[in-house]
């Protein structure tokens, strides 16, 4: 796989996930997040290639669906999804809680 750059920083995060893979469902943890994707472990292995939708409940117990992403890697229970398919508003929550976290960086740096 061609190394790539991120187009987006990611942030260490901890927070609990619900995904679904056609009719199965998985639970796990989210482990970080970017604008773009999210790294996560879960009940349910999943291969690269596979598209699922997401069910993200961040810290502050706000819920961001993402409703298709295509998994990019996978070790065991533990793999990585880029979002395809997000709504505006959804996406709009996600940026205010990326830049919560990014102040919060800053403030403890």
């Amino acid at each position: 796989m061609p190394f790539l750059i991120r187009p987006y920083r990611r942030f260490p995060v901890r927070c609990s996930v619900t995904y679904n893979a056609g009719s199965f469902e998985g639970q796990g943890t989210v482990w970080n997040l970017s604008l773009s994707g999210l790294r996560l472990s879960g009940d349910l292995p999943m291969r690269p290639g596979e598209t699922v939708s997401l069910t993200v409940t961040l810290p502050n117990e706000q819920r961001i669906a993402i409703p298709e992403a295509v998994v990019r890697w996978s070790r065991g229970e533990e793999f990585a999804v880029e979002n395809v398919k997000i709504e505006q508003y959804a996406q709009a929550r996600l940026q205010h809680f990326v830049k919560r976290l990014l102040v919060q960086g800053q403030l403890h740096a």
